[in-house]
């Protein structure tokens, strides 16, 4: 994707000036004041850079900037203004993050090496965190799949709220949104100091005992105990500890709180949407009855969950031999062995290690040789149409 920078002014000359200037130099936009440049951030973004100018009417550069910050935290920002005061610099560099702080005229030669400047800033920012995005999901994948093995009730719903998951955050474009995912995948982490029969039992709304609640309701913070000592991991490990935990909104201008509260809020829904489907709701209504009980949670969140594609994984659902099973089918029926184990759970996705183990077992004629699949057209897609 191109490293696009968005140019803000109220001043339309000022606007032609650069585009005349820089535009061969640097892919640029530009914006006729903060509330076109929001809506073209929102539309058409992320930008690399957003440089805009501070005195503007009806939202400031302060203003905007800040919103910018929200809405894409990668960007650069640069302010541009022809008042030099100390106090508006700091409240800009404050509120805004700004990473350089320009007055008026600036020059060509100056806009110029502020921009390569602020493009390098922003390889810098993004080649980090596509390291880490990378290498954190990979390693949390192969952990994922080897607890899958120990407790694949529990992970089985791990894997499900993960694809539902993907699906909200692609639809509502939000920022790092592989840190939902990732608190998704480890958000029942705490369940391996758990009995496999007590979270199948909790899992089938089956009576527990007071000491076995007690013990399920503690996996959330054994799972934050272990993901906290791992380094950048302290915020999903935060999402996870909360994910039972109906939240108030992070004071204004918080936005790494206000990050962290929207993921727990975002898990502990999804989470019991999976647990209305997995009684037999239908996804509809499962949605409905979570918006009733979730007024102040965003209405393009459960937009997004009805617009779920209620075939996208039930489709196509046929018996399968062991051994011609393929990664991303999804088991459609809970698999034990003919002692009564649990080997699958419904809904998992399949994996090579998952397959290798059906092999295995099969090998020494502990289960059958079919599995119940279906093989999803798309990764849960959007209904045509849906709203």
């Amino acid at each position: 994707m191109a490293e696009k920078i968005l140019l803000v002014d109220d001043d339309s000359s000022i606007l032609d000036g650069y585009r005349r200037s820089l535009s061969r130099e640097f892919p640029m936009e530009t914006a006729l004041g903060g509330p076109e440049a929001l809506k073209l951030a929102t539309d058409s973004g992320p930008y690399a850079v957003v440089v805009s100018d501070m005195r503007m009417p009806g939202m400031d550069g302060i203003q905007l900037l800040s919103k910018i910050k929200a809405l894409s935290p990668d960007t650069i920002r640069v302010m541009l203004t022809g008042n030099a005061e100390i106090e508006t610099a700091i409240t800009a560099i404050n509120e805004g993050s700004i990473f350089r702080f320009l007055t008026k005229p600036c020059s060509k030669e100056v806009m110029a090496k502020t921009l390569t400047a602020a493009l390098v800033q922003y390889r810098l920012v993004t080649a980090e965190k596509q390291l880490l995005e990378q290498t954190l999901s990979g390693s949390i994948q192969v952990l994922t799949e080897v607890l899958s093995l120990v407790n694949p009730a529990a992970f089985s719903r791990a894997e499900r709220a993960r694809r539902y998951i993907h699906h909200i955050v692609t639809a509502m474009k939000l920022g790092n949104p592989w840190q939902y995912e990732v608190a998704a995948m480890m958000s029942q982490l705490g369940c391996v100091t758990l009995a496999p029969e007590t979270v199948a039992a909790v899992f089938n709304s089956e009576q527990i005992t007071p000491t076995e609640q007690a013990q399920y309701d503690a996996h959330p913070k054994v799972a934050y105990d272990l993901l906290s000592k791992i380094p950048r991991l302290e915020p999903i490990a935060w999402m996870i500890e909360h994910q039972n935990q109906p939240l108030s909104e992070a004071g204004p201008g918080d936005f790494e709180t206000a990050d962290m509260r929207r993921g727990a809020g975002i898990l502990r829904i999804i989470l019991a949407y999976e647990k209305l489907i997995h009684k037999g709701v239908s996804r509809n209504e499962a949605a409905h009855n979570l918006a009733l009980q979730n007024k102040n949670f965003s209405p393009e969140f459960f937009e997004a969950l009805v617009a779920l594609d209620p075939n996208a994984e039930e489709g196509q659902i046929r018996k399968c031999r062991i051994e011609l099973l393929s990664p991303g089918m999804i088991v459609q029926q809970d698999v034990h062995t003919n002692e009564g184990v649990l080997l699958i759970s419904k809904g998992q996705e399949v994996t090579p290690p998952l397959i290798l183990k059906l092999k295995n077992f099969h090998a020494r004629h502990l289960i059958g040789g079919d599995v119940t699949v279906s093989t999803p057209t798309t990764s849960l897609a959007f209904v045509k149409g849906a709203s």
